[in-house]
């Protein structure tokens, strides 16, 4: 089991570093003036999002699932873990929002301001600060 949990960790890490950076990089594509710019943060985001997000996510909630099947009873009635649960929900909304803005980008159709995706980038931020407390404080 820890084994599971140590690369559950790993992966989890990976994905928020995708989820940290790629909104990030929307930032900078949206303020880019040159052409050159524009391409070279299209292949960027596909790369990133495509060859470390899809991978990482894929394999966090994996290997979160196979934890729960060590105790499905306790978290059965584990509150904490539902919240949790809910969170990795959204969290998995917003990553495929940002495939949906990689593809806008890729396309030249981002309407979106650099405003706009600076306030984006700080939703995982507080996405994780909450998952991490119900997962170590377990406060229901």
């Amino acid at each position: 089991m820890l084994w599971v949990k140590a690369f559950h960790i790993v992966a989890m890490v990976c994905w928020f570093a995708v989820l940290f950076y790629l909104p990030r990089l929307f930032v900078y594509h949206r303020d880019a003036t040159d052409a050159t710019s524009r391409d070279r943060f299209c292949i960027m985001e596909r790369r990133l999002y495509r060859g470390i997000g899809m991978p990482s996510m894929i394999a966090t909630i994996l290997l979160g699932g196979w934890l729960i099947t060590f105790n499905v009873d306790y978290y059965k009635s584990a509150g904490w873990l539902h919240a949790k649960l809910l969170l990795v929900v959204l969290l998995i909304g917003y990553h495929h929002m940002c495939g949906a803005y990689v593809r806008q980008f890729a396309a030249g159709t981002v309407t979106k301001s650099g405003r706009y995706f600076r306030i984006f980038n700080e939703v995982p931020v507080l996405v994780l600060v909450a998952i991490v407390i119900l997962a170590v404080v377990r406060p229901f």
